[in-house]
């Protein structure tokens, strides 16, 4: 029986450098199959560094490995830099909540995130993807500080011809466009004037920093959509993991065991003063 307390030992498969600061690593346990719901964390552990909870962004199946996206903000997390290939880490998890797919069968799902936010929401963009004839709409309306500030700009969200291939739209937009960027500028919130968002059957599932998920939802709100169609992704203000620090407490909700993926409506009035 693991103890939940003590890391198990990890390998780095693989490193993607995202931007200058955010890197994606691929790991692989070292004693067991890794496996995650859409919405849950890791604790991370680097050696001589720290530990921090991070989103899994991905599990690769077919060797249960899987991949995390980290931002360096901190001594823990600019660990992450001298990282290299076969480098040993620790991981505890996963932890927490995910997202309610079953609730969101047959509805509209709007999916808005912020910087780095776009991680935490990567596998349930997946796992949308491959049960995509359950879901109505899918839209992506993502916002970064620079186009160099992107993740994932590789992927099939960035190409048109696949997205609409896929059945999902994505838009996207910067606050400082440089003399290449040929999209939107402006506030995440612009985007909705971009694209058709009705309230009627729809979730809307929000990850980024907090004011802007704060001002993210306050808009939504104006446009007829109520608290329980409002879901948060809260996993950066978490510590232990395990509900024991009470570092993660939103009002009385432990992020870490209620959440990470929260309904606005449980915690909008703490969310409100915070941010």
């Amino acid at each position: 029986m693991r103890n939940t307390f003590i890391p198990e030992l990890a390998k780095i498969k693989g490193i993607k450098d995202e931007t200058s600061d955010i890197r994606t690593l691929t790991i692989s346990m070292e004693n067991r199959f890794f496996d995650a719901k859409p919405g849950q964390f890791v604790e991370v552990t680097l050696f001589g560094y720290g530990e921090f909870p991070v989103s899994v962004a991905s599990v690769l199946g077919s060797n249960g490995s899987f991949q995390t996206t980290i931002q360096e903000k901190g001594r823990a997390t600019n660990g992450v830099k001298d990282l290299e290939i076969g480098s040993t880490i620790g991981i505890r998890g996963p932890f927490g909540n995910g997202y309610p797919l079953e609730i969101m069968k047959g509805k509209d799902i709007y999916i808005v995130t912020g910087g780095i936010g776009l991680a935490a929401v990567w596998s349930l963009i997946d796992a949308l993807m491959k049960r995509r004839d359950q879901y109505g709409k899918l839209k992506l309306l993502h916002g970064a500080r620079t186009p160099d500030d992107m993740i994932y700009k590789d992927s099939f969200v960035f190409n048109k011809v696949q997205t609409d291939k896929r059945g999902m739209e994505a838009l996207f937009t910067v606050d400082r466009p440089d003399q290449d960027w040929q999209g939107n500028v402006g506030l995440v919130t612009e985007l909705f004037n971009k694209t058709e968002i009705s309230a009627g059957n729809a979730i809307v599932v929000i990850c980024g920093p907090g004011i802007m998920m704060k001002f993210v939802s306050q808009e939504l709100m104006n446009k007829g959509f109520g608290v329980s169609q409002i879901i948060l992704s809260m996993e950066r203000r978490m510590q232990c993991g395990m509900g024991v620090c009470g570092h993660c407490m939103i009002g009385h909700k432990r992020v870490c065991l209620d959440g990470p993926v929260l309904y606005y409506g449980e915690i909008k009035d703490t969310v409100d003063r915070v941010f």
